[in-house]
């Protein structure tokens, strides 16, 4: 599970380079450093700093390149994951952009630039958050024009899916509707429906009931001859090109391991990438959870179910990180009480785990970023996914400081200061809202994701809460930071000097993001759909309405503007932990009822006068409301033998430089053009 960020923060990042950049296109990274790139319709671009990068040794240099090389290998799976014509699509506007030599002045090249920027950033023609299908600012006769002007071929469904109103939403979660069927995410075949998924993993069994299989996780399910059948992502399967060179990246990988447990571990996923196996996928999980040494660590394969309608399909990505050891021994005091966490919840009893084994909690420096975590980055992930995992071995947990740091130094917009209600509510954020979104954030990873269990007999919350499991699960996790951070055990492990003010700040962020600011991110009109805008809503709905009767959180309207304030931190509080009790009892009942009743009775329809108003008042502010990033370019050097003596880091020039560079050295996938 993954924790993207709360406005102010948002989504981010990608990779490095290879042996053969183009130096021209990076700058030495010891210039002035400026974290800002370039910013385009709803979109600003930064980039992030490796601090610490020359205290590694040159072996774990190597490890963080082959590591970074592998996550780039893969890149274009996630193009193809998120829309059957992105590659392409892709590979045509990437012509245009390279070789038309006209008017690049006119309003429609930079309707097309645009264009191919956003296409970029959402690695597809869909919008990254939204999931809706991005609008060109050009007509068809102009785009006629460039593809005849570069000699660009691009036709059939391919051309018309950028103009016309078919496969409108990537992910369609919408009640009443087929879910699957009016999805465009490519995991499906074309006429494969919600009650085709449903039949054919009911069928499956694992051999072992209490350690189930992630079924469906590393396949795309299609029909052929009205037969369902999973295409499986292996070597040799579908993606087998580039598995092929995420393989050879990793096995260079394995052979500079910093200790046996880690190299046991890419041993595993190697042989996964080979097979496809799910056991050996659990085997690897094991295996890789329990290696916790040494300073370099990663993500990589196919992961977060967030892209599938039906919650089985893991999207593509890779994060490679560095450990932070100072901020990891400051915040490891969470990880080393969680049972105390657990033990002090306002869960019901059944639902508290007995013993909560493994969890482990570090701050990152991230080094390269992939797939479905680039451009734009989760935050904080907590990883593996598998509740049986979790529950017998445990999971690990990071944050990720220097992206997070990122985010704080590339500038304040204003909009603070437009939307809080008061003084006293603008100082708590000023003094204490960074660290208190640090906090939630590792208290959401921590101890979050690896609270609560399931009933005996209970299914897997993608089975019995379907396409609500991943909204579901990120609310929960959100509940059990906002419980926590009201509480002096905060200050009594070391972790803050004023609990109360922390409390405050965090409460007093989460309200207004929850019912105000987040809807800069919508269009008038539209629904919430992403999981974590969705499961921020439905928290924050549902304490304002319950609390109502005390008041306490208070609707105010003053000059023509609207505003919640939060009258009773310490009933707010209550409700929080009312609310993650029953959310946790959904969880563990496998209640599908009440968790629809939940999300589509709190987090999904918006107050359309509140929404008008706020996206009035943001008018005024220029930043764009999501962030995303380039990645520092990893440049080795070598001796007249073809060995690395040393790795430097660069910066990419800018965001279209790094993305045709990308496209350019790490295309492993065919495509009709």
């Amino acid at each position: 599970m993954k924790i993207k960020s709360i406005l102010g923060i948002a989504l981010v990042a990608s990779l490095f380079l290879s042996c053969g950049d183009d130096k021209k296109e990076s700058i030495p990274e010891a210039q002035e450093f400026s974290y800002n790139v370039e910013q385009f319709a709803d979109i600003k671009i930064l980039r992030y700093k490796i601090p610490g990068w020359e205290n590694l040794t040159l072996k774990e240099q190597k490890l963080v390149y082959y590591l970074t090389q592998a996550g780039l290998a893969g890149r274009d799976m996630m193009w193809d994951q998120n829309y059957r014509h992105n590659l392409e699509i892709r590979e045509a506007l990437e012509n245009i952009y390279v070789n038309y030599s006209g008017d690049k002045t006119s309003d429609n090249w930079k309707a097309f630039e645009v264009y191919l920027k956003r296409v970029w950033f959402s690695n597809g023609i869909h919008h990254h958050y939204s999931n809706d299908k991005l609008q060109p600012g050009f007509d068809e006769s102009y785009f006629n024009e460039l593809l005849k002007a570069t000699d660009t071929r691009l036709d059939g469904m391919a051309y018309a899916a950028i103009f016309n109103d078919k496969d409108s939403k990537k992910v369609n979660l919408a009640k009443g509707v087929d879910n699957v069927l009016e999805s465009a995410v490519n995991f499906y075949g074309p006429d494969v429906t919600t009650t085709d998924v449903e039949n054919f993993y009911k069928q499956k069994k694992s051999p072992n009931p209490d350690r189930p299989l992630s079924f469906g996780l590393n396949s795309q399910l299609v029909k052929e001859d009205g037969v369902l059948k999973e295409r499986v992502y292996k070597s040799g399967g579908l993606y087998g090109s580039a598995i092929d060179e995420v393989i050879k990246w990793l096995e260079k990988a394995k052979g500079v391991a910093e200790n046996e447990a880690q190299g046991y571990a890419l041993g595993l996923l190697i042989d996964y990438y080979k097979t496809g196996d799910l056991q050996t996928w659990d085997d690897y999980n094991v295996a890789w959870t329990a290696a916790t040494e040494g300073n370099v660590d990663y993500i990589n394969s196919f992961i977060e179910v967030y892209n599938d309608p039906s919650g089985y399909r893991g999207s593509y990505e890779t994060i490679v990180q560095i450990n932070d050891f100072d901020m990891s021994k400051k915040m490891s005091v969470l990880s080393e009480n969680a049972q105390w966490f657990e033990d002090n919840s306002p869960l019901i009893e059944e639902h508290k785990k007995d013993s909560v084994v493994g969890v482990t909690y570090k701050v990152v420096t991230v080094a390269g970023e992939a797939g479905d975590a680039s451009p734009s980055t989760p935050i904080g992930v907590n990883l593996p996914n598998a509740n049986w995992i979790r529950k017998e071995v445990g999971s690990k947990s990071v944050s990720l400081g220097n992206i997070i740091n990122a985010y704080n130094n590339a500038g304040s917009t204003g909009r603070l200061k437009e939307f809080v209600h008061d003084d006293e509510e603008l100082k708590l954020e000023e003094e204490h809202g960074q660290q208190a979104d640090k906090l939630h954030t590792a208290l959401h990873e921590v101890i979050g994701h690896a609270s609560g269990q399931l009933n005996p007999g209970v299914g897997e919350t993608k089975e019995t809460l379907k396409k609500y499991a991943s909204t579901l699960e990120e609310g929960r996790a959100d509940l059990v930071g906002l419980y926590y951070l009201y509480n002096p055990k905060l200050q009594e492990l070391g972790l803050v000097d004023d609990w109360k003010s922390i409390g405050k700040a965090a409460y007093d962020g989460y309200i207004r993001n929850g019912l105000m600011t987040q809807l800069i991110r919508l269009n008038l009109g539209d629904d919430v759909e992403e999981a974590h805008m969705v499961n921020r809503q439905w928290v924050s709905a549902w304490v304002f309405e319950k609390g109502k009767t005390d008041n306490v959180i208070e609707k105010v309207t003053r000059d023509g503007k609207t505003y919640f304030n939060i009258n009773d931190y310490e009933k707010l509080h209550t409700l929080f932990g009312q609310l993650l009790r029953e959310t946790q009892r959904i969880k563990s009942e496998g209640d599908y009822a009440a968790v629809e009743a939940l999300v589509e009775g709190y987090g999904v329809k918006v107050d359309q006068d509140i929404h008008a108003e706020v996206l009035e008042r943001n008018k005024q502010f220029t930043s764009a409301p999501y962030s995303g990033f380039v990645n520092p370019v990893l440049v080795p050097e070598m001796d007249e033998n073809g060995v690395i003596t040393a790795i430097k880091v660069t910066q990419p020039k800018g965001f279209p430089e790094q993305m045709l560079e990308y496209s350019k050295t790490y295309s492993f996938l065919p495509t009709k053009n």
